[in-house]
Formats: structure tokens, C-alpha cells, sequence
């Protein structure tokens, strides 16, 4: 018999039935006779119908048509793109409560994958105003009725919907990606096509300092130059309030990459400035900077508590990037060692430690498992070990070195729930105890989470 047969529903057809919990995605999740299926928009305590799309063999996805008994946490997203878009899964639930629904993501997390049920996990720390955070917009740029348009991609695909404002983008990038197109296309800049390969203009990527109001604009072209590129100057800098730096970036390969290798400042400074708490940082054209300077003053607070620093400890911060969580470090170590892979991010750490006149941080390229092992062969000896790993998590022989080496203290800062589990699972499993978890809302009314964990050596 047919597998499909003995599914209890069938594709196309109309369903109702409560939503019992919420995926990592921002996904409602339901079941009808047993069966699971996908609503997207809908929230946990709803009873809704929905119409069967897709079917696997143990689940499917529908979509959400009528709201039967609608949650009290429902609220009216207030982006007008909000469905189309797709960048903020979280828009139609009040805030209040994607903050408990990230607690309890992370807690889901620790029990079930690292079998972690004895550590404290604190509420998620949220904004006090949940818009208008990030300080850098990557948009893409199309073309329609002539004139350029730029925006985000609709959900599953490579569509660009125009838009003239992202509300949780500063509002000077919006007005500047608006005067990008216009200029651009008043100079007769064409928009790279995908398809084709044809076109210039790929994207405009805007930077601005919270704190100081500098502005940085990136355009990422399929190509050698710009045309006109001295008209065009001039017009983006008399009509750019705060302008500081105006950069070409060369990216002429087929790919969903944003930047290419070439990069050149067409105009003024190759970086402008910002702060987080009392530190200030140098960001260039391709440096990683945390999109939410606000929420990462309150992240970076919170490690730096985790750490327990008095002024004589040693510190290691593996996967340092610019040296944003060294440096917030070194504030109150007597030393700081910072290990990336990318010897661009290493530049701008040391600039940064400069910049701030700090000479007890210092920096290495390469693999974190591989260096801090030297380190640790030259006498080197770390009282706190900081991580910050990618989503992928920390490199297993990283985590062994840790073990290996025992500082008294471990901080986690993660952003993906599910590896910091697993990570932390083999760390305990290593001679450390998970003390305290705290997540903090880096991207309100999107589905991720970062975390700080703070881990000690079993007495």
C-alpha cells in the first residue's frame, strides 16, 4: 500500500488544530490525528485552520488561513513587507513573549541535546526598544520600470522586494540606501542581474556608529570602475549627512557571496568609528562588527561578569575577530591573548587595542585549537578561557585542549542553542560544571538567540 495512504491527512486539504509549540524557525507546530504539521505566523495556544501544502513521510506544511481562537500574544507586525519579507519570523507576537520563547528555546535545548537540567538559565535579557537596532544594512539591488530598487529577498527565494524603510534598520540606513538608488540610477548605474551575469551594481551595504553618527557606504559592483564615478561622489557626499567613507568593493563572480576580494575607498576614510560601553572600535569596509551595539554592550557586560576578573588573571579569547570581547576584557585582566583565523580581523584587533592605548592584549592568526596548544607549550597559562565560536560551534580538539589545560573558569558566547548543548555536554563530560546560562535578544522579532555561559572546574 501506498505510504501516503496512511498519512491522516492529504495535500490541499482544509485542517484545524492547536498549535502546541514553536520550531527554531518561528514555525507553529501542530497535529492532526498525531501527525505534525508546519504553520508558519501561527503561535502556540492558538486553534487554527490551515490548508495541507507539502507532505513528508512523518510531517508536513500547511498554511495558516483563519485564526479560530486567536493568543493574547498575538499583535499586528507594523512592517508593511512583514509577510512578504521573511526577515522577521517573530513580528506577529508581542515581544514580551518572543522573549520567553527564547528562554525556553535555549532551555529546550540544554536539557534535551547536552542533558544539562542542573545549570541556572536566567530570562532572556530583551531591549527596552526593540527596533531600529542594527547598525549595518547589506541590500541588494534590482532593477523595475527603469529605475533601481533594492531590499530584502522574499522568504525562499532570490526576488528582491523593494522597500523604502526595514524597521529594524537604523533609520540613516534606510535614507541612505534610498539615496544610493536614486543617484546611482540618475547616473545611469545598472543593476546586476543574477540570471544574466550582466549589470553593475550587486548591493549597497551601509555602516553608521550609534554613537557617533559616522557613516560608511559600501557598493558592491560586477566590475573594474564605476561610471561617472566623480559625478557620482559628488552627489552622494553634498547629499549624505555624516558620510566619512565611500568604498568600491569588486565582487564579479557567480555567487550568493556580498564581497569580493578588491577593495577600494573611492573618497574620504577607510573607517569610521564607534563605541561600545567606554571602548572604541575602528570598522573598516569588511570588518565584523556586532550588528547590535546596544544589546552588545549588555552581552559583552555579562561575560565580562562571567569571567569573575579581579586584575591578575590571564585570559585567553579564542575566535576574537576585531578584539570586541578582548578588549572589554582587558579592562580588568592583568593579560588578554586573542586567536582568530582571519588575518584582516587580527589587523583591526590590534588597531583597536592601539586605539584604545592597551598594551596587556595580544593577538595571533590562525586555528584556535592549534594555537592556543603552542601557547600553552611556551608556559602560557590561561585562569579564563573566553569562546565565541561561529554557529557551527567550537573545533572538538579545541575543546579538548580546554580540558586539557583546566583554566578555572569557561565563558561560552554563543549563538546557536543547539551546539552551545552539545559543547557544553562535552566540557562537563571534561571536569566543568555549568554554572549559569544567560540568553540575551541580540535580533528582536527574529528567531535567534545569543547566550553567555558561564562554566568552573569541578572542586
Amino acid at each position: 500500500m501506498n505510504e501516503k495512504m496512511l498519512l491522516p491527512v492529504t495535500k490541499n486539504q482544509e485542517v484545524e488544530m492547536e498549535i502546541i509549540d514553536l520550531t527554531h524557525e518561528g514555525t507553529g507546530v501542530g497535529r492532526v490525528d498525531g501527525f505534525t504539521l508546519f504553520v508558519p505566523q501561527a503561535i502556540p495556544g492558538e486553534y487554527v485552520k490551515a490548508k495541507v501544502l507539502k507532505l513528508k513521510k512523518n510531517f508536513g506544511y500547511a498554511k495558516l488561513l483563519e485564526i479560530i481562537r486567536e493568543s493574547p500574544e498575538r499583535v499586528q507586525p507594523p512592517c508593511p513587507i512583514y509577510e512578504k519579507c521573511g526577515g522577521c519570523a517573530l513580528q506577529h507576537m508581542s515581544y514580551a513573549q518572543q522573549l520567553r520563547q527564547k528562554t525556553g528555546m535555549v532551555e529546550d535545548n540544554l536539557r534535551r541535546i547536552g542533558k544539562i537540567d542542573h545549570a541556572v538559565i536566567h530570562p532572556t535579557l530583551g531591549m527596552e526598544e526593540p527596533w531600529r537596532y542594527r547598525n549595518k544594512a547589506q541590500v541588494p539591488i534590482g532593477e523595475q520600470e527603469g529605475g533601481l530598487i533594492g531590499g530584502f529577498y522574499a522568504q525562499g527565494s532570490h526576488q528582491i522586494i523593494d522597500m523604502e524603510a526595514c524597521l529594524i534598520q537604523h533609520e540613516k540606513n534606510d535614507e541612505v540606501v534610498q539615496k544610493v538608488k536614486k543617484i546611482a540610477a540618475s547616473v545611469g548605474i545598472s543593476a546586476y542581474h543574477e540570471e544574466t551575469g550582466k549589470g553593475l551594481l550587486r548591493h549597497v551595504v551601509v555602516k553608521v556608529g550609534f554613537k557617533t553618527g559616522q557613516l560608511m557606504v559600501v557598493l558592491v559592483i560586477n566590475g573594474d570602475q564605476l561610471p561617472r564615478q566623480d559625478e557620482l561622489v559628488n552627489q552622494l557626499t553634498k547629499s549624505i549627512d555624516g558620510l566619512k567613507s565611500l568604498v568600491v568593493n569588486v565582487n564579479k563572480k557567480n555567487t550568493n557571496v556580498i564581497f569580493g576580494e578588491k577593495t577600494e575607498v573611492i573618497w574620504g576614510e577607510p573607517y569610521i568609528y564607534d563605541y561600545i560601553g567606554e571602548i572604541q572600535f575602528a570598522i573598516s569596509a569588511r570588518s565584523f562588527y556586532q550588528v547590535n551595539p546596544v544589546q552588545t554592550e549588555v552581552l559583552y557586560g555579562k561575560a565580562l561578569e562571567y569571567a569573575g576578573l579581579t586584575g591578575s588573571e590571564t585570559v585567553i579569547d579564542a575566535y576574537c575577530g576585531i578584539g570586541t570581547i578582548s578588549l572589554f576584557l582587558a579592562q580588568k585582566a592583568r593579560k588578554v591573548y586573542g586567536v582568530e583565523i582571519v588575518p584582516d580581523a587580527i589587523s583591526d584587533a590590534k588597531r583597536n587595542a592601539r586605539l584604545n592605548g592597551m598594551e596587556n592584549v595580544e593577538f595571533a592568526v590562525g586555528e584556535a585549537e592549534k594555537v592556543i596548544p603552542w601557547w600553552y607549550a611556551q608556559g602560557i597559562r590561561a585562569d579564563v578561557v573566553v569562546v565565541d565560536p561561529p554557529r557551527k560551534g567550537c573545533d572538538e580538539t579545541l575543546l579538548e585542549t580546554l580540558i586539557a589545560m583546566k583554566p578555572r573558569r569557561i565563558v561560552y558566547v554563543s549563538c546557536n542553542p543547539s551546539t552551545l548543548a552539545r559543547d557544553l555536554a562535552i566540557l562537563e563530560g571534561g571536569g566543568y560544571v555549568t554554572r549559569e546560562v544567560q540568553p540575551v535578544d541580540m535580533f528582536p522579532h527574529t528567531v535567534h538567540v545569543e547566550s553567555v555561559a558561564w562554566l568552573s572546574l569541578k572542586e
